[in-house]
């Protein structure tokens, strides 16, 4: 549809790995540079030409209200004998991922792209109408536990922060650097893009810290005979903060744990802080994560980019925090961190039913069930593109 320089557009976009939609700002006509925007309705297959070959597709939700995509994001509606939901699962393996990755074209980065007609040349085991059916149903148990126990982590971690709110509202409040000995940083090494191997030196990437949660499968292996320093090398108990990330993400702080892996060292965008023996380490992951620090760090932040933003070490040292004494630091700690520990769990068992998810969904597709194989294009019809 033809853009009105006049109306207001809610947009979307889709994110990778078949995790749904991206609801994005409203668009005015007169800021955007696009004549023309496909209109996105509920229950149709949309994804993202340019990203495809990360598994940006997914099937719209039934409710989804008014929204829009650029002509980047074609769309198509659903044939008698497809399921939309069995789509909207299908989206989630890594059969189509590795399909769309295959059918990408172009020379690298952002030229790469998958074009409608060679989207619906994806030929793919689509199993008939009523398998599908069954594969909605028995995945949608699966699924609904999951989206359960992840709602009772948000709800766990939201209380988590409500507590440290409550408790420490009434706190004399200092600068940060006033209770830190020192900050320390890494360097950006040269690293491979696979996670290094047992017995291998790792680099952490920016997602391994995020708030509460250090993860140290989130890194890099270093290049053979890149060396780092050994001021950089992550130890048990360290606290951790990103002085680089996303404009939300930038400032996460989190504290290493004692059985983390050997040989994992920091790199330039995460910095450790060193806290003086008046300041608690745990109690600083808490404080670190209040409304009034967070609102510092991500207001602090600087960059052109909307991948990754900075926060200078300055403006990290003049976060401010609560600081009670040092047995009172603890005791709101102990009981912050004992509702972390439960949202973790739960956390935990999220992972292990997408494990299960995973293995029976490649079993009900590829094994226990007869299979026919079909063309995408015989199945669902194009509907917001040009067809090149």
């Amino acid at each position: 549809m033809d853009v009105d320089p006049g109306q207001m557009y809610p947009s979307v976009g889709v994110l990778n790995r078949g995790r749904g939609l991206l609801y994005r700002d409203p668009v005015a006509g007169s800021s955007t540079s696009y004549k023309q925007l496909n209109r996105i309705r509920p229950g149709v297959l949309v994804y993202s030409r340019l990203k495809a070959f990360e598994g940006a597709i997914t099937v719209t939700p039934n409710d989804l209200p008014e929204s829009f995509a650029s002509q980047e994001f074609p769309t198509f509606t659903f044939a008698s004998e497809a399921d939309p939901h069995f789509f909207r699962i299908l989206t989630t393996t890594q059969g189509m991922w590795d399909a769309l990755q295959r059918a990408s074209k172009g020379m690298g980065g952002r030229r790469e792209r998958v074009k409608p007609a060679d989207f619906l040349n994806i030929v793919m085991d689509i199993p008939p109408l009523p398998v599908q059916e069954r594969i909605v149903e028995v995945i949608g148990v699966i699924d609904d536990q999951i989206a359960a126990l992840d709602k009772e982590a948000e709800t766990l971690e939201r209380m988590s922060m409500a507590i440290a709110e409550d408790l420490l509202s009434n706190e004399r409040i200092v600068a940060l650097g006033t209770m830190l000995d020192d900050i320390q940083g890494g360097r950006s090494p040269q690293a491979n893009t696979r996670p290094p191997g047992a017995d291998e030196v790792g680099v952490l990437k920016v997602s391994a810290v995020t708030p509460f949660r250090f993860l140290p499968e989130e890194s890099k292996a270093l290049l053979p005979g890149t060396s780092m320093p050994k001021s950089a090398l992550v130890q048990p108990g360290d606290v951790l903060i990103t002085r680089a990330n996303t404009p939300l993400r930038v400032g996460a702080v989190a504290r290493v744990p004692d059985d983390v892996r050997n040989g994992l060292y920091l790199a330039d965008k995460t910095l450790r802080l060193v806290p003086s023996p008046k300041l608690d380490p745990d109690f600083l992951v808490v404080a670190m994560a209040l409304k009034s620090a967070r609102t510092h760090l991500t207001s602090s932040a600087t960059g052109t980019s909307a991948s990754m933003f900075n926060v200078s070490q300055d403006r990290i040292r003049e976060t401010p925090i609560p600081l009670p004494e040092l047995d009172r630091q603890q005791e709101v700690s102990s009981a912050v961190l004992s509702v972390r520990a439960n949202a973790d769990a739960a956390r935990a068992e999220v992972a292990s039913l997408r494990r299960v998810r995973a293995g029976l969904l490649s079993g009900l597709l590829n094994r226990t069930i007869n299979i026919e194989s079909a063309e995408l294009g015989g199945l669902i019809r194009g509907e917001g593109h040009s067809g090149a």
